[in-house]
């Protein structure tokens, strides 16, 4: 008798492919069927998270955001929360795009970047912005140069789409309190794009949840630390 494993969906963040979830797709080959959805030229994260419901193989599915990824996971979790049997949010955030200087500061530090990539190439703006993305001692690693790999595959127009979409997010805070399947929260020590006092804050908000903070890590924990992140996995995904 065959016994089909669950799905698991493992939602990529900004101008990332599947290589982000390598590690944990390879790890938990006997306990899941993974899935990682391509985000290709979508620019809205209600969009993305409509692509991830269509793309599940079964009504009901376990479901994984990274970064940008975790910001859709939550939009999944508002249009439709009774197909997802548990949650994880590595990295992520809830706030929306602050008002003001704060705000404008963030736009204009992503528009930067995107004028980089269309005048320089992917590789030139990965180099920038992945110096904040990872610990500052895996700078210039063989790791490092995963990641710029991982980003040059991006195309200028695929990370506009993106860009987009995190600049028109909602506030997902709201949503926090509602969730009620298992749920992992999970971060770098050293990540300086949404810490641990972030994630603190969101595991509070979510009854149940466990909070997991990966040390020596920076934002792309998932390939930095893969051990700690399939440990914490592998406990999350049993739990009932």
């Amino acid at each position: 008798m065959t016994i089909s494993l669950p799905t698991l969906m493992l939602l990529p963040g900004l101008n990332c492919d599947a290589a982000v979830w390598a590690p944990q797709v390879a790890a938990l080959k006997s306990q899941a069927h993974c899935v990682v959805p391509a985000w290709g030229l979508r620019d809205s994260l209600t969009a993305m998270a409509e692509q991830a419901l269509a793309e599940a193989p079964t009504e009901r599915f376990a479901l994984a955001g990274h970064s940008m990824g975790g910001r859709v996971a939550l939009e999944v979790m508002r249009l439709a929360p009774r197909r997802v049997t548990h949650l994880a949010l590595l990295d992520t955030g809830t706030h929306p795009l602050a008002a003001g200087e704060a705000g404008e500061k963030e736009k204009a530090g992503r528009l930067a970047l995107l004028k980089i990539a269309r005048e320089q190439g992917m590789r030139a703006m990965a180099r920038e912005w992945t110096k904040g993305m990872v610990h500052p001692q895996r700078i210039g690693s063989p790791l490092f140069e995963e990641v710029l790999d991982m980003f040059e595959r991006g195309s200028a127009a695929q990370y506009a789409a993106q860009i987009n979409a995190l600049l028109n997010r909602l506030d997902a805070t709201p949503l926090l309190a509602k969730i009620q399947c298992p749920t992992l929260v999970l971060t770098g020590r050293e990540d300086a794009w949404s810490g641990p006092a972030q994630h603190e804050a969101m595991a509070a908000a979510i009854a149940g949840a466990k909070l997991v903070i990966v040390e020596h890590s920076g934002h792309m924990t998932t390939m930095e630390r893969p051990q700690a992140v399939n440990q914490a996995f592998a406990a999350w995904i049993s739990r009932t």
